[in-house]
């Protein structure tokens, strides 16, 4: 399910553009929850305090508090995936929007035709982005880690860490429970101490699994021969 926010000053835009993204979801087959605002502040506060993860989000520039362009400078480190959609009425904005990777711009003398188009490539975009991802979610953030992108992932005392292309992500889990929640034949044990994606590795060698970033993981005794097996069925199944 797609998570939408839309946040405009008026009411009855916030009311028109909810409609537009209905209309957008439903022709699209998509499912989604739409969160309206009213008040920059608010979408901030539910984001940055609260941990509220949108994959989309519609933003008119001329707000009073936190213009859009502030709204979505703050927005950015706490989902930087986010996919944002100016909506404004002045063409001098579609610079700065562009210096933000907004994804797309939209002008308010145009707002029905062009809304509809750009809320459906976001869409679209999102869903193919998105495929399978392993979720983090605390009180304070949302994390979603695609599949494609978790090299490894390790014990680390009464945490699991999980080292991906993004960097190290530390969930308050046992390895076995991150394992279950996976729930993907990608993701093997190559020892009790550590599950690697078969898909990063480049080779086994000496008794170590050589991933693609240059990490050489130890294969536990026990574990070799099951790794080796695991990896042949996994490749001759997918090529």
């Amino acid at each position: 399910m797609l998570h939408i926010a839309i946040c405009d000053d008026d009411n009855s835009a916030v009311v028109a553009h909810k409609k537009i993204t209905e209309t957008c979801l439903m022709q699209s087959g998509s499912a989604g929850k739409i969160t309206a605002y009213t008040a920059s502040d608010n979408l901030l506060y539910d984001i940055t305090e609260d941990g509220f993860f949108f994959d989309l989000i519609l933003l008119d520039i001329e707000m009073p508090g936190n213009t859009g362009m502030e709204t979505a400078e703050k927005i950015k480190p706490c989902l930087p995936n986010v996919k944002i959609i100016f909506i404004t009425s002045h063409i001098e904005y579609a610079i700065d929007a562009f210096e933000l990777s907004v994804f797309r711009y939209v002008p308010k003398n145009d707002i029905n035709k062009r809304l509809f188009s750009a809320i459906e490539d976001a869409v679209k975009l999102i869903e193919l982005e998105d495929g399978k991802a392993y979720t983090i979610q605390t009180k304070s953030r949302l994390e979603k880690i695609p599949y494609k992108e978790i090299y490894y992932i390790e014990r680390d005392g009464k945490n699991a860490g999980i080292f991906s292309a993004g960097g190290v992500s530390k969930v308050r889990k046992s390895l076995q429970q991150v394992y279950e929640e996976l729930n993907a034949e990608e993701f093997i044990y190559t020892d009790r101490g550590c599950i690697v994606n078969i898909i990063h590795i480049m080779q086994i060698k000496d008794g170590m699994a050589v991933l693609k970033n240059g990490v050489s993981l130890p294969i536990s005794r026990t574990h070799l021969q099951a790794v080796k097996t695991q990896i042949n069925n996994y490749w001759g199944t997918h090529i």
